[in-house]
């Protein structure tokens, strides 16, 4: 990859897409990762006007840590960039307590993970309407289009997705380029939505090297017969993954209505 041509594509198009929609700037919200820490900065270097969100709903103090010092490397280098920090723990504390009970607490744990995730969209909409801004995504190829590994309009939910056609190992790259912090880069990949530190391959059952691996075996039209150990493991993960997040990867189904009966 031409990293720093990749960089300067990446701007210039964010940079045209705002000025064509007469919007002043970008808000992102920023998880301590790998993509939003990439994506953020790509939108600092637009100048255009960048707010950029810590929305921690019982985050691990390393998640937060990472974000903040990030946010602080971001101010320090760029002039365009603000911070807001939005406790969203009471907020989701509510939201359970008005919910009904289930008999077996962890039934509904997947459900108020994508809870969280769909809270900070919210609170990115509210700041982005009022300030002008559009919500810029940090989705990557592998979780958009790979396995769907992102929550419905929760972190999918957003305006433009500059860094979606790149791979996770093309995000890394991007980021040692573009100096983002050590703790950041080393850090294993996490959505965040849990309050532990799962990451997202103790979630997946694979590494996202091993990810894009199986997504380019699929792009060639390989079968999970071709492949035998960790290989036809890591295919069969893929093939279930992307099967069952179809939904989210391909445009609302609509009901159309026959002429005859309208």
């Amino acid at each position: 990859m031409k990293t720093e041509k990749v960089i300067d594509h990446i701007v210039d198009w964010l940079k045209d897409y705002a000025d064509k929609a007469g919007i002043k700037g970008f808000i992102i919200g920023i998880s301590g990762g790998i993509d939003s820490a990439v994506t953020s900065t790509l939108c600092a270097k637009t100048g255009l006007d960048l707010l950029c969100l810590e929305m921690p709903i019982h985050q691990a103090e390393s998640q937060e840590t990472r974000a903040s010092h990030h946010i602080d490397w971001l101010i320090g280098n760029f002039e365009n960039v603000k911070r807001q920090a939005v406790d969203l723990t009471p907020v989701f504390d509510s939201l359970i307590a008005a919910l009904p009970a289930v008999e077996k607490e962890e039934d509904r744990f997947m459900s108020l993970a994508n809870t969280r995730a769909r809270l900070r969209m919210t609170t990115l909409y509210y700041f982005a309407a009022l300030n002008g801004y559009l919500v810029a995504g940090t989705g990557n190829k592998v979780e958009d289009f790979g396995v769907g590994f992102y929550t419905k309009y929760g972190d999918g939910g957003v305006d433009l997705s500059p860094i979606a056609d790149l791979m996770k190992t093309e995000v890394y790259d991007i980021a040692r380029f573009l100096g983002v912090n050590q703790d950041i880069v080393v850090a294993p990949p996490t959505d965040g939505l849990w309050g532990d530190d799962r990451t997202d391959e103790d979630q997946i059952g694979a590494s996202y090297p091993e990810l894009e691996w199986a997504m380019k075996m699929n792009d060639e039209g390989r079968t999970v017969s071709e492949f035998s150990d960790r290989k036809k493991q890591v295919f069969s993960i893929f093939k279930r993954l992307n099967a069952a997040n179809q939904h989210k990867m391909q445009p609302i189904p609509v009901c159309t209505i026959p002429n005859d009966l309208k």
